[in-house]
């Protein structure tokens, strides 16, 4: 099951989580830069922070080591962060926007929807079953309105989608929960603890990590910072 990949479109990604119950206080903005000036910018609170950035070979080399790193060291992650698998090709975007909004599901204060209705559903299951519930859209409604939302929005972008072609780019969310920053990629086997955080220096923290992934692919511009926050 392949997607149409989900542009990092404010405008796109705030269409999407209206229609499925996100109240309209809560947007996606983006992030025009990771310095002080530039985060100073961006509106408070920030509940979560999403990258977009191309899938290189220093990503996956450096990926493969960080697990080989968790597997030997260990690392906390708490039983309240929520985190699920990707298995639908080209789902990365939705499944990073329902990553910031699951985490933040009692401060958002999620309408009746389908988002609502899944992360009900998604509470007491497993990363691995969480991700197959993207699969199961035929047979489940609240589903089939996430997957149908997503493929509608997908095709509002700007640039011109097709779901067999290969995608080079890929979503992450940046999420903080009891006091640590957690790197949730549904590719990975486990989320990743970046260490301590608060509420209040989330975004600064978050920036840091972005700056890592592009220190690491420094020859390639193509990355895009996007942060959940709450509107005026």
């Amino acid at each position: 099951m392949a997607l149409l990949p989900l542009e990092s479109n404010p405008d796109v990604m705030n269409k999407f989580l209206h229609l499925l119950g996100v109240p309209e206080k809560w947007n996606i903005v983006d992030v025009y830069g990771l310095d002080g000036d530039a985060l100073a910018w961006v509106p408070r609170p920030v509940l979560a922070v999403i990258l977009l950035f191309p899938c290189s070979n220093q990503f996956y080399e450096h990926a493969d080591k960080q697990c080989e790193a968790v597997k030997e060291k260990g690392q906390v992650v708490s039983p309240d962060v929520f985190y699920m698998k990707q298995y639908v090709s080209n789902a990365c975007g939705t499944i990073a926007l329902i990553h910031s909004v699951a985490n933040n599901a009692e401060r958002i204060g999620l309408s009746d929807g389908p988002f609502k209705t899944i992360l009900d559903t998604a509470k007491d299951l497993t990363p691995e079953k969480r991700g197959e519930l993207l699969l199961q859209s035929n047979s489940n409604s609240e589903a089939l309105k996430l997957i149908t939302a997503h493929q509608e929005l997908a095709m509002e972008g700007q640039t011109e989608v097709n779901p067999n072609e290969k995608v080079n780019h890929h979503f992450i969310a940046l999420i903080e929960k009891g006091g640590h920053l957690y790197e949730l990629d549904g590719r990975k086997e486990f989320p990743i603890n970046h260490g301590p955080t608060t509420e209040d220096t989330f975004l600064e923290d978050s920036a840091k990590v972005c700056k890592e992934f592009m220190e690491r692919d420094s020859e390639d511009l193509n990355f895009t910072v996007l942060a959940l926050t709450a509107s005026d």
